[in-house]
This record gives structure tokens, C-alpha cells and sequence, in this order.
């Protein structure tokens, strides 16, 4: 019988990979496993107040570090009361070097799944090091660059979706009005997005998200102001929008299109609705769906002529969705990855 693991998993305060902890969760429960959830969101309050306070940059920063040592002093009394097998992390999880070194000096293996571009965020260098453990979404050069810092356990592990929550709604004639449209788009407001949206103002078009600030050209296609949508929301957007836009986010307006390598979880939560996507081409993708999986575009051009297709042929929809959908079932879980993730640290740790 496969060991039964205590699994203490520490979210972040915020941010994009607060809801991937949650899904994680909820795979790891579904392979029978014991799990407790340090809740960091109920502390982001109070370390958002500290950014409010009439103090330098200079005064801050000290407070800010004193604070994330009091979190980092409950997240160990959770590992004393808990006695956990593994710390799993996600990316942006208030966890202190002190901390991570604490828990390697006792035995208990941290891992931690940065579900981030390595390039943009690059915090990891300070704490690679300390877990046991670092799973990635990227490959190379990321893989060698953790390698040089002393990092030799890398688990490279894609994003994926959780299908007891990631599943097509039904939906009220309501919601579909409210919630409805030709083609549709859920995310921030990344420059490239900005430019490469544009050309659809007049089309039937709704953007959801946040960061849309200061936007006027597609002011008209932006919902409510831009505020932040709910997970829970979400997948009412998503069952009701024909095409949704996937195009993976950008700092750059060069090129609109970044042919970056990692694949992010719109993707794989699309897949599961089987709802139709529109993705842009990255040099991941293929080792993960097929090309009659996923409709993909390399260039704008492509993306404004799939959409005219799309939009009147509802039959090569469906075609793409069904088969996403069985790739996604088949290969791309979160208790998929859980189990893979797990495996890779009882191998390599030996415990």
C-alpha cells in the first residue's frame, strides 16, 4: 500500500498561484493524503496597511521584513503541531531562509512549485537553494541556472487543471447575456495585450480582469472597471464566450507575440471546460497537447483569421474542445501532478 503522507502546504498571501495552492489542496486530499493549509491571505491585510503607512521606502522595507518573520514563526508552529512529511510551497509563499533552513536541520522535506516566468520574477535565487525540492514550469536555461546554484533536485511540472471545479456550467439565460459574447478575453492588462486586442473594438468583445487602468481605445470591451474576477466567476466567462483569447502575457510591445516557452493554466482550465481557445504558439505546447488539440496562432494576423473561421464553423469548435478535453482528463490533473511531484520526492530524498 502507497504511504499515506501529512502534507502542510503554504499559500501564498495574493496573487495568481493562491488559487493553483487551493487546486493542489483539493488533488492531494483526492490520493487519500492528510493535508493541512497555512492560510497566508488572512495576513495580506495587514502587510498591505504597511504600504499605506506616510513612511520612506527606507522605513518600510525593515517593517516589512519583521512582518514576514512573525508569519514565518506561525507557519512553524503549524509544522510543531502538525508534524508534516512535506512543506509544499507555492510561488510568492511567505517562507524566510531562516525558516527553510529550521526544517532541513529536522528532517522535513520542503518542496517548493514555482509557477512562475524565472525571468521576470527572480527571487528564486535566493531560495532555490533551501528546499529539497523545486518544481518548474520551464526548461532551459532555467533547469542549468538552478543546477549552478546548488539546486540539483528540479522537477520539471507543468501547470494543469482541476476537473471537479474546472467543468462547463450550466448557465441562466441571465448569465449567459451577462456574461456572453463572440469572442472574449480573462486576464491582465499586459502591454502586448493592449496592442494586439485593439484591432477587435466594434466586434463583439468582452475583456475581464484587472490592470486595464488608463485604457481608453478598448475602454468600450473592458467589464466592470477592470475588477478583479473571482475563480468562481470565471467559469461562467469561460462556458459562455465562443472564442476565448489566450495570449500569454507580455511586458514587451516589439513583438505582441512572445513565443516564450512555459504554458500557462488558462490553457489547461480551458481544455477541461471544453470550452474553444485560441492560443498563441509556445515551445512547450506541443509536448503537451497535439496540433488538433489546441487551435494555436503564431502571429496576430493568424489570431484575427482564426477568429473569423472559428466563429463560423461551430463543428471545427467542437472538434478542438472534445479533443482537449480528453488530453487534459487523460494527462494534465492536478492529481496528476501531485502524484508525479510526490514520487519525484520520495526518489530523490529518500525518505
Amino acid at each position: 500500500m502507497e504511504k499515506k503522507l501529512r502534507i502542510l502546504v503554504v499559500l501564498p498571501m495574493y496573487g495568481g498561484s493562491l488559487p493553483i495552492g487551493r487546486y493542489c489542496v483539493t488533488a492531494l486530499e483526492e490520493l487519500g493524503h492528510s493535508v493541512r493549509v497555512f492560510e497566508a491571505p488572512l495576513f495580506y491585510p495587514t502587510f498591505t496597511a504597511l504600504k499605506n503607512l506616510d513612511l520612506s521606502p527606507e522605513q518600510i522595507t525593515p517593517l516589512e521584513n519583521a512582518f514576514l518573520q512573525v508569519v514565518s514563526q506561525a507557519i512553524w508552529a503549524h509544522v510543531q503541531a502538525f508534524e508534516p512529511h512535506i512543506v509544499f510551497c507555492l510561488a510568492q509563499a511567505p517562507m524566510s531562509r531562516m525558516l527553510l533552513q529550521r526544517l532541513r536541520r529536522t528532517g522535513i522535506r520542503t518542496c517548493m512549485w514555482f509557477v512562475e516566468d524565472f525571468k521576470i520574477f527572480q527571487y528564486w535565487k535566493l531560495y532555490a537553494p533551501l528546499y529539497d525540492v523545486f518544481c518548474v514550469i520551464q526548461k532551459e536555461p532555467f533547469l542549468t541556472e538552478l543546477k549552478n546554484l546548488g539546486q540539483s533536485h528540479v522537477l520539471y511540472l507543468p501547470m494543469a487543471c482541476q476537473p471537479s471545479f474546472h467543468k462547463r456550467w450550466p448557465l441562466t439565460q441571465e448569465e449567459q447575456r451577462i456574461y456572453g459574447a463572440d469572442i472574449g478575453f480573462l486576464g491582465a492588462g499586459y502591454p502586448n495585450r493592449r496592442l494586439a486586442f485593439r484591432p477587435l473594438v466594434g466586434k463583439n468583445f468582452k475583456i475581464w480582469g484587472s490592470d486595464w487602468d488608463e485604457e481608453t481605445v478598448l475602454a468600450c470591451a473592458i467589464q466592470r472597471n477592470g475588477e478583479r474576477i473571482h475563480e468562481d466567476e470565471a467559469v461562467k466567462i469561460y462556458s459562455a464566450t465562443t472564442i476565448t483569447l489566450n495570449l500569454h502575457s507580455s511586458v514587451q510591445t516589439q513583438t505582441l507575440i512572445s513565443h516564450g516557452d512555459f504554458v500557462n493554466p488558462r490553457t489547461f482550465e480551458l481544455a477541461a471546460m471544453q470550452a474553444f481557445q485560441l492560443v498563441d504558439e509556445r515551445s512547450l505546447l506541443p509536448e503537451l497537447f497535439r496540433k488538433d488539440e489546441i487551435a494555436t496562432f503564431s502571429t496576430l494576423e493568424e489570431m484575427y483569421d482564426g477568429i473569423e473561421f472559428f466563429l463560423h464553423h461551430p463543428e471545427e469548435r467542437t472538434a478542438f474542445t472534445q479533443k482537449a478535453y480528453a488530453r487534459v482528463i487523460q494527462d494534465h490533473t492536478y492529481a496528476i501532478r501531485m502524484q508525479t511531484l510526490l514520487s519525484y520526492i520520495q526518489e530523490t530524498t529518500g525518505f
